[in-house]
């Protein structure tokens, strides 16, 4: 997936010296977590106290109960989003529990406040069944505006994101899916523009076929790619496959329109694009075969798949997941700006409509400074989360999913 940690565009020195080299100012930041619950409204008497709980609380509860839709005007679930997780993919550590989860939800939510003014809380829950996932969800609903699925594997991921759009009127969205997703469109987009071409004129290779490489897949195609093939660790996921999951059957049927088969190497021959949300290494003799003015997007953290100075050899345009690297694709970009502008007209979801406004806004950012080593805006641009929120919002009422004009 792509980096969640960020620091400003820089040339000095990288996240991992800075948190390597300084493990003790790491833990110091993180005692007694991250994040608190701050009141809104003073509680300095006894005055201030019968109007923010009893007596004056229960006409605004009585009001609730005769008219629900008031809840988002006289309580924080407009503005609220929870950041769920079962920690069974947390960065790249992989299945380290629900408990060792929240440092980076903690985190996650204070980048939703940071970046979109959008409040948020960890959820950390103490199972891994996907019906139990999916009910606690539910239940807990009526709390939110909306639901931010985090560092849930693959495929399972898949399949509780889809039961909980079904059953909730709130947007669901799974960040490690989508935002990646959205970030990588929006760089490519630029990346095909500074090379003087557009999304159909590009065929592009995705090394890993699980929820980010999914969601590539798709918002590629639903943007317009010329052709795009995933790649699994059997090579091409190609519609001939025996082997396939539901999902890699369903991504085989909408892409590789050129029947590629066999490997990741072989697939890259002659292709525009390279995406890299695998891990592993890809060899620099496969990266040479790429097509003149080719793109590397390797964004394995802390090692992408192929290194920058390789890439640098072949490609017109590098991107990584990391921040000591120009180019950082970076869900911050998108997530924030996402839910503030579903948050703001009431969506019902986050539509594929919405996603592809997101990743066109954060391409429209970095503007006239566009160059090979800028296709992507930094996660401090504070005109980032105000250009996508104001986008999705009106792609939410473009596609009838705004309850809010």
């Amino acid at each position: 997936m792509a980096a969640e940690i960020v620091n400003p565009r820089s040339d000095s020195d990288s996240e991992n010296d800075v948190t390597d080299n300084n493990p003790d100012a790491v833990f110091a930041l993180h005692r007694g977590g991250k994040m608190a619950v701050q009141a809104t409204v003073p509680v300095r008497n006894k005055d201030d106290l019968s109007l923010a709980y009893t007596p004056g609380v229960a006409k605004v509860c009585t009001a609730i109960a005769e008219q629900p839709e008031l809840v988002n005007e006289y309580t924080w679930k407009s503005n609220v989003v929870a950041v769920v997780t079962d920690g069974t993919a947390v960065l790249g550590l992989g299945d380290i529990g629900p408990e060792a989860s929240l440092p980076v939800m903690e985190g996650k939510a204070i980048l939703f406040k940071q970046f979109g003014g959008v409040d948020a809380v960890p959820i950390a829950l103490a199972t891994k069944d996907t019906d139990e996932i999916v009910e606690t969800v539910v239940r807990l609903a009526p709390s939110f505006g909306g639901v931010n699925l985090e560092d849930i594997s693959a495929p399972r991921c898949f399949e509780i994101e889809r039961r909980l759009q079904e059953q909730l009127d709130i947007p669901i969205f799974h960040d490690d899916q989508h935002g990646t997703a959205i970030v990588t469109l929006a760089a490519l987009r630029n990346a095909a523009k500074l090379t003087g071409r557009t999304l159909g004129d590009l065929r592009a290779v995705i090394s890993g076929a699980g929820a980010a490489g999914i969601a590539i897949a798709k918002i590629l195609v639903d943007a317009g790619i010329g052709d795009v093939c995933v790649t699994d660790r059997k090579g091409v996921v190609a519609a001939d496959r025996t082997d396939l999951t539901d999902v890699k059957a369903e991504i085989a049927g909408l892409t590789n329109r050129t029947g590629l088969t066999g490997s990741l190497e072989s697939a890259l021959a002659g292709a525009d694009v390279f995406i890299g949300v695998s891990g592993g290494t890809v060899p620099e003799e496969a990266v040479a075969t790429m097509a003149e003015n080719a793109f590397v997007f390797a964004m394995a953290n802390p090692n992408p798949e192929v290194h920058p100075d390789v890439a640098h050899k072949y490609a017109a345009v590098v991107a990584t997941g990391r921040s000591d690297f120009p180019n950082q694709i970076n869900n911050v970009l998108a997530f924030p700006g996402i839910f503030a502008g579903a948050l703001k007209v009431r969506a019902t979801r986050i539509t594929e409509g919405m996603k592809i406004a997101a990743a066109d806004a954060i391409a429209g950012v970095v503007g006239d400074e566009l160059a090979a080593d800028y296709v992507i805006p930094s996660p401090f641009d504070e005109r980032v989360a105000e250009a996508v929120a104001a986008a999705v919002a009106a792609a939410a009422k473009a596609d009838g999913v705004a309850r809010l004009a």
